[in-house]
């Protein structure tokens, strides 16, 4: 199982985008959550609100989503990484791949 991260300028573009993504088979699940971001761009510090989305997947899916999400996505330069998960109940991971098959 692996997470992917990304975060949104709106609730409604991470939600869309998450659904777009559970329609497409990429992920199982995915979280939404309003978070506070502070970052360098553009030779500037920004601060502001953005909506940070985590998406729920298996390995074999890894490749497939990345493509699909940088293509969605609203951002120039979005952040989309991977964390690698272990130590899944066996209950869990048997519905995650039964989800994204």
């Amino acid at each position: 199982m692996i997470l992917v991260y990304s975060t949104f300028p709106s609730e409604e573009k991470a939600l869309e985008i998450g659904r777009n993504l559970l329609e497409k088979r990429l992920i199982a699940c995915f979280n939404v959550l309003e978070i506070r971001s502070g970052y360098w761009w553009k030779g500037e510090i920004v601060q502001d609100k953005e909506w940070a989305a985590i998406f729920k997947t298996t390995e074999e899916k890894e490749k497939e989503l990345y493509e699909e999400l940088r293509g969605l996505h609203p951002y120039e330069t979005p952040a989309i990484f991977t964390l690698k998960v272990e130590n899944v109940l066996p209950e869990y991971m048997n519905w995650l791949r039964e989800s994204v098959p």
